[in-house]
């Protein structure tokens, strides 16, 4: 389904039954990469399964900023009159999920953050280095975003009332450093480090993060 947010229109998926989920991919992903966890997340929420601007089917701009995806989602929850919502967020899904949990306190009930940043410097050097070469060669305007923002800071992060779970993998790329300097800022907050796993592994096409959703917020 599409749905026409901030002069652009941006795809969704529905499924499922129960209180309402959204799930946000992380940066040149699409909803798609929920698609092992909908399948156990669906029978107990009604999943919205969302590609942010930019990715999927969703409308491609000139220049991407993490606050205009957060704007497009607070649009969507508006048209879509939802509440009581948890919000699933991975990689750049995190960073938007951190935006409207702490611009919005009062929509988000449930907060899941898998390798979040709050700043470009909680990548890990070497992946940074990595990314600026990939930017020197492409000029991918997404690969800009993630090299120039986001800036939320700890004030912005104790705003947020969410019940919240900050999940990463030992062998992330976002710094474990970073990422418990996070945890430490927002109120109601459990940390969930994954051993074995890396930024994304238990989230693409994977049942891992659906099984943790499942038993964490039970």
């Amino acid at each position: 389904m599409f749905a026409y947010v901030n002069g652009i229109r941006i795809f969704y998926e529905k499924t499922g039954k129960g209180k309402p989920m959204i799930l946000v991919h992380g940066n040149e992903e699409d909803h798609r990469i929920f698609d092992d966890a909908s399948e156990l997340l669906k029978k107990n929420y009604t999943l919205y399964l969302v590609d942010s601007r930019g990715h999927g089917q969703s409308d491609r701009v000139k220049e991407y900023f993490y606050q205009d995806m957060c704007n497009d989602m607070i649009e969507l929850i508006e048209q879509l009159q939802l509440h009581d919502i948890t919000f699933v967020g991975s990689s750049d899904g995190a960073i938007i999920g951190m935006l409207l949990a702490s611009q919005h306190p009062e929509i988000i009930t449930n907060l899941v953050l898998a390798g979040p940043n709050t700043r470009p410097d909680g990548v890990i050097p070497e992946v940074y280095q990595e990314m600026k070469d990939i930017y020197r060669k492409t000029k991918n305007p997404l690969v800009k975003m993630m090299l120039e923002q986001p800036h939320i800071t700890n004030k912005e992060l104790k705003q947020i009332k969410a019940r919240t779970l900050v999940l990463a993998g030992s062998d992330d790329l976002i710094s474990l450093d970073h990422i418990k300097k996070i945890t430490n800022h927002i109120p109601h907050c459990q940390l969930m480090i994954l051993e074995g796993e890396d930024h994304s592994s238990y989230i693409i096409h994977s049942e891992k993060i659906a099984k943790i959703i499942l038993k964490e917020l039970k």
